[in-house]
């Protein structure tokens, strides 16, 4: 990476949406990227594939502690691989597009193969696949939009009548957007994207210090169960639940005792809404 401050290339930027740059490098192509609005909406286009990917392959994900022992082995060995966070950042892009090409080819594929199987022996583990993948989705939608400037919300908080009937539609679930003035927050708005592969949508709020949170919500017909769960990755912690139909996270770098309380204040207004509109 150059020391030039007016030089950034694609493999920087690919980098920077690949989480593989320390801070310094980071704050370095967020200024470059502020000069340059063409190529910053370029790279939010990217960072939204990268999580549409991540939540498509989400309720599929396993590991296992043999995974380790063979990355540590070939790792050792005299023809080991490089590890995933030392691949060439100007891979990312093109392993992008490969990966949604591979998704759409295999979805084809397992379907008329699988369909069956999918259909009886696991329908029983899917609801769970699809509560883990709530917290990832949630963080990495909160790690995109919360950091933007310009483009964070689709729909201003000027118009959270018209915001909450529009992703209400898109959910088929009728939606209230949580008050959250007096832990501090006030709606900045709101956007359509991903969850579970359908339609989900996320508010955002900030504080008078311009700390974000974001509420996530999509939908998880599998489920009735209500329980609260609370996950942490790299600093991010999300408290969720699922609550009949609809999967709801709470997501932001703020202290967790007000993260809870956030989210017991949303639970709490979730749960009026319904009992009213029922």
């Amino acid at each position: 990476m150059t020391d030039d401050f007016n030089t950034v290339s694609d493999d920087d930027l690919n980098a920077y949406v690949d989480g593989v740059l320390s801070p310094e490098q980071r704050a370095r192509i967020e200024k470059w990227l502020e000069r340059n609005p063409a190529r910053a909406e370029e790279v939010r286009q990217w960072q939204a594939q990268a999580v549409e990917l991540r939540a498509h392959f989400a309720g599929y994900a396993r590991s296992d502690v043999r995974d380790r022992a063979l990355l540590s082995r070939a790792a050792q060995g005299d023809n080991a691989q490089p590890a995933p966070d030392r691949v060439a950042p100007h891979l990312g892009r093109r392993m992008r597009a490969i990966a949604a090409g591979l998704a759409l080819f295999a979805a084809g594929t397992l379907t008329g193969l699988y369909a069956p199987a999918l259909l009886t022996a696991d329908t029983e583990i899917r609801p769970i696949a699809v509560a883990d993948s709530l917290p990832r989705q949630a963080q990495s939608a909160f790690l995109v939009y919360a950091s933007e400037v310009r483009h964070a919300v689709e729909v201003g908080a000027d118009e959270q009548s018209h915001l909450a009937t529009w992703l209400g539609k898109r959910l088929d679930h009728p939606l209230s957007i949580p008050d959250l003035s007096s832990l501090g927050f006030s709606l900045v708005g709101g956007r359509l994207l991903p969850v579970n592969g359908r339609a989900g949508a996320m508010f955002m709020y900030e504080d008078g210090t311009g700390q974000r949170l974001t509420v996530l919500l999509g939908r998880n017909d599998d489920n009735r169960e209500t329980s609260f769960r609370i996950d942490s990755a790299n600093g991010v912690e999300t408290f969720y639940w699922i609550d009949g139909p609809i999967g709801y996270a709470v997501t932001g770098e703020v202290p967790r005792e007000l993260l809870q309380q956030v989210a017991d204040e949303c639970y709490r207004q979730f749960e009026k809404s319904e009992a009213t509109k029922s």
